[in-house]
């Protein structure tokens, strides 16, 4: 049972990996096998040292994902590397909360940039590549925010929920070369993008009573869900958005 989750000699890229869940799912995918591509636009050093720790090869690379140049250089430098891509996963992402009526169309424009023109950038280069090998896995992080929306968030909902759409098409247009493509949806999870929101206590009551579960999400809540959507565990589920939300939404 254990050979259906292990992904030794796999390499995967995870994109805004310096920190949150972008880290901790890269860290998790080392734990499991995989030699991981740390890529972000901040520092990947610590990440990077993480993952050599845990004995796996790592690199780390400076990418802005809203530009083509950077993800096409993305991907040239880990086939040079390791010859080839087995794992994408699409993190890296911005949140803007602000009232609708004030949003500012440079705030609108950046959050839709990174949040789903990054994520179609990576999956269509690397794409590229699974094709070739007929084999490969992509996973897109959305949002529940996604699904159902939060107030104040208009592009970071708009954007979850292109994510989806988008998960679902690759799904569709690459299942003929073996390629699953699957989103994770996550619920309120404490990270550095979101801290600042968390020192609301309100904010705090409101998810320990909403979330069945009693709690707010830590990065290493999502890493069992990537490694099962990384690995052949997976083979036959493709173009599914997994929420992991404690149990937030299931009461809407």
């Amino acid at each position: 049972m254990c050979e259906l989750f292990d992904l030794k000699g796999k390499v995967a890229i995870v994109t805004g990996a310096s920190r949150g869940l972008g880290r901790g799912m890269a860290i998790g995918l080392a734990r499991a096998g995989a030699n991981v591509v740390v890529t972000d636009i901040l520092d990947t050093k610590e990440t990077v040292d993480e993952v050599k720790k845990l004995g796996r090869e790592a690199l780390g690379i400076k990418v802005n994902v809203t530009k083509k140049s950077d993800v096409e250089a993305m991907v040239k430098q880990t086939l040079e590397k390791f010859g080839r891509v087995d794992i994408l996963v699409n993190n890296a992402g911005i949140l803007r909360i602000e009232p609708t009526e004030d949003m500012k169309e440079e705030d609108w424009d950046k959050v839709l940039a990174v949040n789903l023109k990054g994520q179609f950038l990576c999956a269509q280069e690397v794409g590229k590549n699974m094709i070739k090998q007929k084999s490969g896995k992509i996973i897109n992080i959305s949002s529940i925010a996604g699904k159902f929306g939060n107030p104040q968030s208009a592009a970071y909902n708009a954007s979850k929920a292109g994510v989806i759409l988008l998960t679902k098409t690759l799904a569709i247009d690459w299942g003929k070369h073996n390629i699953q493509v699957n989103a994770i949806c996550p619920g309120a999870f404490y990270t550095p993008m979101t801290e600042e929101s968390f020192k609301d206590e309100n904010l705090v009551q409101m998810i320990k009573t909403s979330v069945p579960l009693g709690r707010y999400g830590e990065p290493e809540d999502l890493v069992g869900t990537v490694i099962y959507l990384a690995s052949e565990a997976s083979n036959y589920v493709t173009g599914h958005a997994l929420v992991v939300d404690g149990g937030w939404t299931a009461k809407i």
